[in-house]
């Protein structure tokens, strides 16, 4: 599927789309609590999308049935259509009902600030979020990005907004080895490795299986805690 463009020399398109449901939290065991964005996104010749909320979720699906790539869909089960195990509520926007798509490949910024650039997708945006909301207590301004999109990814949004902050913290619920972190701040430091005030941080995935057990699983999980905990001990250097 991802190399079949390439073969017959861009000849032969496939407009496929694939849908698969991510994340953890659920107690569902290593089966089933995976978000695997790297393994995906390691493979030439596919697009990779990841929705935060449910307008993005219609755009970003819209866009992937009239791409002629493929398309790899990856859902968290926690923000769209698994509302039994407990919706985020504020991944529950509004949806126009008319055609409308997100432009695949384009991070957006969903909250300005000036201190720590957050960069994460899916249920991680949130996590950041929450975290801004709690830092602006601390006087500490937080930017966070949604790249809605790993494949393609917008290096020039995200080191745009690092250029600004100075500081920079990937949030991701693959795991930490080899994946989405790494490749992110590789691209900032491949730019210029003099923008940053600090060593930038990750919060991911420990590189084990997911546990079955609930205080287990929580425990490796990324969270709100997790990234306030970080950004105070990155804003103090």
């Amino acid at each position: 599927m991802a190399k079949n463009i390439y073969f017959s020399g861009g000849h032969s398109n496939v407009p496929m789309v694939i849908m698969a449901s991510t994340g953890g939290g659920y107690s569902d065991g290593g089966q089933h609590s995976q978000c695997l964005y790297a393994t995906f996104a390691h493979l030439p010749g596919m697009k990779v999308v990841a929705p935060s909320n449910a307008y993005d979720a219609k755009g970003l699906l819209t866009a992937a049935i009239r791409d002629n790539s493929p398309v790899i869909y990856l859902f968290h089960k926690g923000l769209q259509g698994m509302g039994w195990l407990g919706t985020e509520p504020a991944a529950i926007n509004q949806v126009p009902e008319e055609n409308y798509q997100l432009e695949i490949g384009k991070a957006k910024t969903v909250i300005s600030g000036t201190d720590i650039t957050i960069v994460s997708i899916g249920m991680g945006v949130h996590h950041a979020l929450k975290a801004a909301h709690e830092l602006q207590k601390a006087d500490i301004s937080i930017e966070v990005i949604d790249l809605c999109s790993l494949v393609p990814l917008d290096r020039e949004h995200i080191i745009e907004s690092v250029n600004k902050t100075g500081r920079l913290i990937v949030v991701d619920e693959d795991y930490h080895s080899y994946g989405m972190s790494g490749e992110i701040f590789a691209s900032v430091i491949e730019h210029d490795h003099t923008i940053f005030k600090t060593p930038p941080q990750r919060i991911t995935y420990p590189d084990i299986p997911i546990p079955f057990s609930r205080p287990m699983e929580q425990w490796a999980l990324p969270s709100t805690e997790k990234i306030i905990h970080a950004c105070l001990t990155m804003k103090e250097k």
